[in-house]
């Protein structure tokens, strides 16, 4: 029997779309099957197309293109419909599409879908219905899934998560390429250790991933028996899974293959050409995941290396200190930026403690920190003192600038800086700041004061820039803080605000002997500010890890003053601050107020803290205004708690001793002498040898105060508040 004879017979037509001419030829019965007379017909592809319905029509495309690319059948089923869009019947066609040119030449045959007898499971069409928009569903929610995935890992992930309609795989693996050998890149639905066998095989292996990688062509194996006869010899590593069906995919990026993609299915998969136009659709999208995962990787890698080169590793063995640091790069970007910490050993013996921040978050921040990081390095190194290290790292990086700025017309970058000389044996430290934050000292009895430093202009926007130095003293017990603007101002916090969120931490935190300690601490301040805890805080004031963070940490050891362990306890600790009042810095005076409201933020009455806060600025202001020195504040708590005393000394270098007046209602001035008497608990002045000393006393127990104690006058002239 004749080929045409036998079609007839089975009611099965013959059809051949060229599509380089846009025709299409029809035997009598396919025409028959599209609603035509039954007679041989040459129509236009605009006529056949205008019996589908359109819906299938645009997808016998994709359809094509897929067998094109696989070299296999393209299947579909199509809804024939009349003119005026009514569906006559449901047909199937077969065909094996050509490439002629360029373009493609379809032949094939169409046969007619019977309908489902009622009772039973109607059949779905593999491109209309339900399945159909399931399928695009599932595509969508894919395609969102992977491209948010950031790294190698989250792909995977992604990809073993992933519900597939109507079929899901129970068993996933990604190839890559290792040279000339294959590797496991991950796996899901297997045991650890089952890719053992998988990880030493060669491109040239009998193995169906191996092919995909050399070939470009996706493999589909419906059946066990089917695996068996084409890679008998691998077939008994898979035999082994006990699975019935597998898919492997090539994994293409940009036109080159990466790897392969292998799903195993535990039931019968018969790789219809929706099934097989999922899965190559998914594994388009897992290639393009893991292309981005790889350079993402690779950038944060490269920034990880970066940022580790330049940041030094602390040195852990100061006589009598400890010494802790973090960096936290931004959440954005390629994580690297301009801030930076350094402990550089000096030729006196003692060490120098650095931390700063270039201006920006990008290559060129990083860049200019290594080059500025290694100056500062040169220059503490020929043991000039804070102020010199810091002018000279100033010019230097005002010159990087003008050479930007002249060569390549790029911005010019600032840079503050914060260099600490520190004296082991003493615990004295002297101070340069260039528009960077102050520190903060952790008291021993746990109280953290912000210590106001003179300062300068930040590096580099002038180069002849002087920055003076302050002198202060870390006791025993005591712990510094030195941080970036990043730890302080992320979230949305200004100064103030950014203190008072680390007073707590700083202050909650148990005190303890050693490198651990400091350690917990550093962690702390960090988990404060990124942590968990600050990603669910609502408000204005939540993190946007907009900014680098470096925090450096040096603590004095108490076991020198007893503080600690057999020592007294922490309520019994001298708490003290020093803070000097200079001629030309009048504005210091509100600085002086804060740090007694600072050292007084526990005192039990609140209106104590108001009168020593009032009394201060009284005694402060006498000073400038009526001789021509500075003026030394010293603030001291002493005693248990519930029954402590604070005394205040303001020295001058005036040997000119004040006394009362009785200043009129209207009076501007005449006042101080006045309010110590009235609110202080005692009250005097010194004479010393370069001047004298104003001080008062307040008590917490109000019952223990001695009295008011006033000086006899020994002048007439007395400094009016």
């Amino acid at each position: 029997m004749r080929t045409k004879d036998l079609l007839a017979a089975l009611a099965t037509g013959l059809w051949r779309w060229d599509n380089a001419s846009g025709r299409v030829t029809l035997d009598a019965e396919a025409a028959r099957l599209l609603g035509l007379p039954a007679e041989p017909a040459e129509l236009s592809e605009a006529a056949v197309r205008s019996r589908f319905h359109p819906v299938d029509f645009a997808e016998i495309n994709g359809v094509i293109q897929l067998a094109l690319s696989e070299e296999t059948l393209a299947e579909a089923r199509l809804r024939i419909v009349d003119e005026r869009g009514r569906v006559q019947r449901l047909v199937r066609t077969r065909a094996r599409p050509q490439v002629v040119d360029g373009d493609f030449e379809l032949v094939g045959t169409l046969q007619e879908v019977p309908e489902p007898q009622p009772g039973t499971s109607a059949a779905i069409t593999p491109i209309t219905g339900d399945w159909r928009r399931s399928r695009e569903a599932f595509l969508l929610d894919a395609g969102r899934a992977l491209a948010e995935a950031r790294s190698t890992a989250e792909v995977l992930r992604v990809a073993a998560g992933l519900s597939m309609p109507g079929f899901m795989p129970d068993g996933l693996a990604v190839f890559g390429i290792e040279g000339d050998r294959i590797s496991v890149i991950g796996h899901h639905g297997h045991r650890p250790g089952d890719e053992k066998p998988f990880l030493n095989m060669g491109l040239a292996t009998d193995y169906p991933a191996a092919e995909v990688i050399r070939t470009g062509r996706a493999i589909y194996l419906p059946t066990p028996e089917d695996y068996s006869r084409r890679y008998p010899t691998t077939w008994p590593l898979a035999a082994r899974f006990g699975r019935t069906s597998w898919a492997f995919l090539p994994l293409v990026n940009a036109g080159r293959t990466i790897g392969a993609w292998m799903a195993g299915f535990a039931q019968p998969v018969a790789f219809t050409p929706d099934e097989r136009s999922v899965l190559t659709t998914v594994a388009r999208m897992l290639a393009q995941a893991l292309a981005r995962a790889g350079v993402q990787e690779e950038q944060q890698e490269l920034a990880l290396g970066l940022q580790r080169s330049m940041m030094p590793t602390v040195q852990p063995d100061i006589p009598g200190m400890t010494v802790a640091a973090r960096y936290v790069p931004t959440g954005g970007g390629l994580e690297v930026g301009g801030d930076w910490y350094d402990m550089i050993p000096l030729p006196s013996g003692r060490i120098a403690l650095v931390i700063g921040d270039v201006q920006g978050h990008d290559v060129r921040a990083a860049g200019l920190m290594g080059q500025l990081r290694i100056a500062l390095r040169a220059y503490a190194s020929e043991g000039h003192h804070p102020d010199a290290v810091l002018s000279r790292a100033s010019r230097f990086l005002a010159g990087i600038n003008e050479t930007a700025l002249r060569g390549n017309g790029e911005d010019q970058r600032f840079a503050t800086c914060l260099y600490i000389e520190v004296d082991p044996a003493t615990g004295l430290l002297d101070i340069a700041r260039a528009g960077h934050p102050d520190p903060a000292i952790r008291l021993s009895d746990g109280t953290m004061l912000v210590r106001p430093t003179a300062g300068g202009l930040p590096l580099g926007i002038v180069p002849d820039t002087d920055y003076p130095t302050t002198r202060l003293v870390l006791e025993p017990g005591e712990t510094m803080v030195v941080c970036t603007d990043g730890l302080i101002e992320t979230g949305g916090h200004d100064l103030e605000t950014g203190w008072a969120r680390l007073r707590g931490i700083i202050e909650a935190h148990e005190v303890g002997e050693g490198d651990e300690s400091l350690e917990r601490l550093a962690d702390a301040l960090v988990q404060a500010v990124h942590g968990p805890s600050s990603h669910h805080t609502t408000g204005p004031l939540v993190d946007r890890r907009e900014d680098d963070i470096a925090v450096l940490l040096l603590s004095r050891e108490a076991a020198s003053c007893g503080v600690g362990a057999g020592g007294p306890s922490a309520q019994q600790a001298v708490r003290r601050t020093v803070l000097a009042v200079a001629q030309a810095e009048p504005q210091r005076i509100a600085e002086a107020r804060r740090q007694i409201r600072d050292v007084l933020h526990d005192w039990a009455d609140a209106d104590q803290v108001d009168s020593a806060v009032l009394m201060v600025s009284e005694v402060v202001t006498n000073v400038l205004m009526h001789t021509d020195g500075d003026a030394l504040l010293v603030a001291e708590i002493s005693g248990p708690r519930g029954a402590r005393r604070i005394r205040v000394d303001v020295s001058d270098s005036s040997d000119e001793l004040p006394h009362r007046r009785s200043p009129g209602e209207l009076a501007s001035s005449g006042r101080g002498l006045v309010l110590l008497e009235l609110l202080a608990g005692a009250w005097g002045v010194d004479p010393r040898g370069d001047g004298k000393s104003t001080w008062f006393e307040l008590y917490e127990d109000a019952g223990d105060a001695v009295g008011p104690v006033s000086p006899e006058p020994a002048s007439e002239s007395e400094p009016a508040a």
